[in-house]
């Protein structure tokens, strides 16, 4: 986790968490290189699931993630923007429906704990949601 989250709710009362994760991917390219990437994804955890996140988590914990990433409503892509340095990126967004805690934020005294899967179905998927 890149911070922690944020718990707010809806004008409904729905509860909504929001945090931020990022991917690394580490590998050798063709000139020999080592490089690696890391893309940032924008996480929003909807109702039980929401306020399980905002109790449990903390910045620098290890977490898996699955859900389904949301695409800008205007394009159907990633949320695009302009950097300071005059740069484009791109903004990912997951809608998380299944959260595991792969560890405990680290610590010098303590080694990572493991806890259980968090499911909450927080909607069904329907077949008309599903691209294939």
């Amino acid at each position: 986790l890149g911070r922690d989250p944020e718990l707010r709710y809806t004008a409904t009362g729905s509860p909504v968490a929001n945090f931020s994760v990022a991917a690394n991917r580490r590998y050798t390219a063709q000139d020999g290189q080592r490089v690696e990437e890391t893309i940032w994804f924008r996480v929003t955890a909807w109702g039980n699931l929401a306020e399980i996140v905002h109790q449990f988590l903390r910045k620098g914990m290890a977490v898996y993630v699955e859900g389904r990433l949301v695409p800008d409503l205007n394009t159907g892509t990633p949320r695009t923007f302009k950097r300071r340095d005059g740069s484009i990126g791109a903004s990912y967004e997951v809608r998380a429906e299944t959260l595991r805690i792969l560890s405990g934020r680290r610590d010098a005294n303590e080694a990572d704990t493991a806890t259980a899967e968090i499911a909450v179905a927080t909607d069904p998927v329907l077949d008309e949601d599903i691209p294939f």
